[in-house]
């Protein structure tokens, strides 16, 4: 018998927090009976394209989302839909666009078609008129309503979600495993950093508004000026990266910041940390937090995200409106050690591999109701 090939939706495969997320569980599934296969919306390769085909995935480009494209995108999702007859469960991943591409998948006959929310606000800039169209669009498009906290859930389908439906807060899982504390790792790490007794504040996330790097840098000046011995590691890239390595040098902290770029490594690198800081403007439930915390990190994060990102009770959130100093006055007076919290972590349902069971029963139960619909049809 085949496998179930499920389409995955998403914007492009690189190592960001849904991505990383998604990997977690492909890599979990028993693809003799479901594979995963990824539309995405870059012409670039992502970095995990290599790794999904090898693990027999197919990968499906399509063109940036863009207001002034919408008719020629609406084009090409009718006529992928139209040649792809083989999905019968599409899982999409673009939070308000994916109204665009369930919309095209309803028209084509697609019985299973799930909306995941990942996120819980919008940037405000040229797009956002259109970001508001495509979420009110959403209605009756999907089938399913997936969030990654009951924040994001509300945020993306409010009272789109049509009865008996509800919205299913599906957890950002993560191998606890990889990220167990190992005194050896940070003492790697921490040479690697040339920390040597410095306090080292972390940070990891694509270089964006949401992730509120400017803030981020003026709580660290505000760290270093009480605490000198300090420095702060900064791991992705992204479109503001530049602008942020010129603020670090304006502000006199070009040696204190180190820029790591995209990294394979995150569950080493956590090791080396003293404490996570997240300053976020806004989040879904960030998978990076959850990796944090199975490091055994404090984290120091905005009351912007939800609180149902407290796993372990080592989460301290603080307002966007304290200044940068309070937050430095937070973190100084913070606990730096590492603990193990693998079984807080289990027991919360955020392990990779009692979730990725969870996942594939709720994409065979779909899958099979939708073919012995179609056989009493036939018959």
């Amino acid at each position: 018998m085949e496998p179930i090939r499920i389409l995955q939706v998403v914007t492009i495969m690189n190592r960001g927090g849904l991505e990383t997320m998604l990997m977690n569980y492909y890599r979990q599934m028993d693809r003799t009976k479901i594979q995963f296969d990824f539309m995405v919306h870059r012409d670039e390769r992502g970095d995990y394209d290599e790794e999904i085909e090898r693990l027999g995935g197919k990968t499906y480009r399509m063109p940036h989302i863009r207001p002034g494209n919408y008719k020629n995108y609406f084009t090409l999702l009718e006529e992928f839909f139209d040649s792809h007859t083989e999905y019968k469960v599409v899982h999409s991943h673009i939070n308000e666009n994916s109204s665009f591409v369930l919309k095209a998948a309803h028209k084509a006959g697609i019985p299973c078609r799930i909306a995941h929310s990942h996120c819980s606000g919008l940037g405000v800039d040229y797009k956002f008129p259109f970001r508001l169209y495509a979420r009110f669009t959403m209605k009756n498009h999907p089938t399913n309503y997936l969030a990654c906290s009951t924040k994001a859930g509300e945020w993306l389908f409010g009272k789109n979600v049509k009865k008996p439906r509800e919205v299913t807060v599906f957890n950002n899982a993560i191998n606890v495993n990889d990220f167990v504390y190992d005194s050896n790792v940070r003492k790697k790490i921490r040479a690697e950093f040339n920390a040597e007794d410095k306090l080292v504040l972390g940070h990891v996330g694509r270089f964006n508004k949401s992730k509120n790097h400017d803030f981020l840098l003026n709580i660290f000046k505000a760290v270093h000026n009480k605490q000198p011995n300090s420095m702060l590691v900064l791991v992705g890239d992204g479109d503001l990266r530049s602008s942020i390595e010129k603020k670090a040098t304006r502000l006199g902290l070009k040696s204190h910041v180190l820029f790591l770029g995209v990294r394979e490594d995150i569950n080493e690198l956590m090791q080396g940390f003293d404490l996570f800081i997240f300053p976020s403007l806004f989040e879904g439930l960030p998978v990076v937090l959850v990796e944090a915390q199975a490091a055994g990190l404090n984290c120091i994060i905005a009351d912007s995200i939800t609180s149902e990102v407290d796993i372990t009770g080592r989460i301290k959130f603080l307002s966007l409106r304290e200044s940068s100093d309070a937050w430095a006055q937070t973190i100084l007076s913070s606990a730096y050690e590492h603990v193990n919290t693998s079984e807080m972590i289990r027991k919360t349902g955020y392990d990779i591999s009692s979730m990725a069971n969870w996942l594939s029963g709720y994409y065979m139960v779909h899958a099979l109701n939708v073919v012995q619909a179609q056989e009493e049809v036939l018959s």
